[in-house]
């Protein structure tokens, strides 16, 4: 019996774009034709549609499309046994399936057994689940099949082997977040030790709103040996030679990398594929001289090359000179185009409009608001003329409790750091600066501030973010009271205040633009709170 060579296609589709995933799959093919003279080449889940592909599915015109570019894949097929996600149509039910397309045979069809509907998934609303396994053989070899999901259960995998499989092939498309990686490789090899049986593990590459897939496809033989893990955050092709009782590699193990450095690249790769997936070539930020601005500035240049990239800092009466001097400072580190456009005639437009309305009344926050409003006025402008997607620098923390701007700071078409924590914008903005001193150091240093009043520091309204973001995330991700919070040591004032702020803010997050998941509980589809509540939060 000959070896089985299998290679696996980390590719980065488009939710949508049919003809182009079809591109996509044929060309991958191809290359693991020529580079490995592969006997099977596998794909992630829903390859061909894109994850997720949402209510597209509920348009007859998308199916008709599928079917067709099925049958083309078929006609293209260069010689060998392809095994790629998609959806498929049978007696008015709707399947998240795994597709064999094999030369001169009939397509096979494998059906996702266990659909998820938890967090950002949502499967049930579309897909009947499947039932049955299916296993064929390819050069004497015996191949099970599963999709994402069913390599979490026990049954889909055992069905396989009942029925001969000497080796199972996992379609998924897995979004990323801290620790995912080893969840996966975890995952598989409890099934290996139940089942014995090999695992190729094939995962989606790229961001679609807001999820991104890092890829980090992987091999476990046997014996629960990680034989191979693929490069994350980039388009890859691995390659594994099967005989009986052994899996040997072709291709090289991708190095270790830190949690900080994977949740860098998922930034980077979620950002540039949104702006470009969307047909924007360039981006525009406003650059405050803070350290969240600097952080998306890296994000911008690393994702879009610095040509692609333009800063505006918009200094007004309270903006330091420190501020404005470190700005310029990290633009020119970067390579970017850089302008600067004071808001203080703008600003003073509006109060001078304002002075019957607001007469009577003293200054609050609605000034410091209007600040606001008007950087994000000319951003929008310079974003129009220039047709440049305007990235948003908030981050979690902020986002959380309110200390945003609606139609100010918060307008624009992507926040890259929407589920970034305060302190995990610190750290991030170290770790950028090991890879190339960018942002100034003293941009780390000093006290977060907005910058809306005389001598105005976050802390003066706020616990210290070492105390803040922990409650947060306690509050957000573990859904853990007030009461279950304070017995963790916190004070009762502090938590009391973070979790009102967190419930009265909910409206402000729907209007927000969309961000990068990369935590387990992000806002937006993950995190659906009601705006109108009278839940008592204690």
């Amino acid at each position: 019996m000959s070896n089985l060579r299998i290679c696996l296609a980390q590719i980065n589709p488009k939710v949508g774009d049919i003809e182009g995933n079809v591109a996509l799959i044929v060309d991958a093919a191809h290359q693991a034709l020529n580079s490995f003279h592969a006997d099977v080449v596998i794909f992630p889940e829903l390859a061909l549609t894109g994850y997720p592909p949402e209510d597209l599915l509920f348009r007859p015109q998308f199916l008709q499309q599928v079917d067709a570019a099925m049958a083309a894949i078929d006609q293209r097929n260069p010689g060998v046994c392809l095994v790629y996600g998609s959806v498929r149509r049978e007696q008015d039910c709707l399947y998240n399936c795994a597709v064999v397309s094999r030369p001169a045979n009939d397509p096979l069809f494998y059906y996702k057994r266990y659909l998820p509907n938890y967090g950002v998934f949502d499967e049930r609303r579309y897909f009947i689940p499947g039932s049955q396994p299916c296993v064929f053989d390819v050069k004497g070899i015996r191949l099970g099949l599963t999709v994402c999901e069913d390599i979490w259960f026990p049954q889909p995998a055992a069905d396989s082997v009942a029925q001969g499989a000497q080796l199972l092939l996992n379609l998924n498309a897995s979004p990323f977040h801290e620790s995912k990686v080893s969840e996966r490789i975890e995952q598989v090899r409890q099934r290996v030790r139940e089942t014995h049986v090999p695992v190729c593990y094939v995962n989606m590459l790229g961001g679609q709103d807001e999820l991104v897939f890092d890829g980090h496809s992987f091999v476990i033989d046997g014996e629960q040996q990680l034989v191979t893990l693929m490069q994350g955050f980039e388009v890859d092709l691995g390659a594994v030679d099967i005989s009986p009782g052994a899996v040997e590699a072709l291709t090289d193990m991708a190095p270790e990398r830190s949690k900080l450095s994977q949740l860098y690249s998922a930034l980077v790769l979620a950002t540039r594929d949104y702006v470009l997936k969307n047909g924007f070539k360039k981006v525009v930020l406003g650059l405050s001289g803070g350290i969240d601005s600097a952080l998306v500035l890296c994000i911008a240049v690393d994702a879009l090359g610095p040509d692609a990239v333009q800063a505006i800092m918009m200094p007004y009466a309270y903006t330091s000179e420190m501020s404005q001097s470190d700005a310029a400072e990290q633009a020119r580190a970067l390579g970017v185009q850089f302008s600067q456009i004071p808001i203080n005639r703008p600003v003073q437009a509006f109060l001078d409009s304002l002075v019957d309305e607001f007469t009577g009344l003293g200054r609050d926050v609605t000034e410091e608001n209007l600040q606001a409003r008007s950087r994000g006025v000319i951003l929008m402008a310079v974003s129009n003329k220039k047709g440049a997607m305007l990235l948003t620098t908030g981050n979690k923390s902020e986002m959380s409790v309110g200390y945003a701007t609606l139609y100010g700071d918060m307008a624009g078409g992507f926040a890259p750091l929407k589920d970034v924590s305060k302190l995990k914008v610190y750290a991030l903005s170290e770790y950028r600066n090991s890879l190339g001193l960018v942002i100034p150091q003293r941009v780390i240093e000093r006290p977060p501030s907005a910058e809306l009043a005389p001598d105005q520091k976050d802390e003066d309204s706020l616990p210290p973010y070492e105390v803040l973001d922990p409650i947060l995330e306690m509050y957000i991700e573990k859904d853990m009271s007030v009461e279950e919070i304070v017995r963790q040591g916190y004070a009762e004032s502090d938590v009391t205040r973070v979790a009102w702020l967190v419930d009265v803010n909910e409206y402000k997050r729907r209007q927000a633009p969309p961000g990068v998941r990369v935590t387990t509980r992000a806002f937006g589809k993950e995190r659906r709170y009601p705006i109108t509540s009278g839940f008592k939060r204690v």
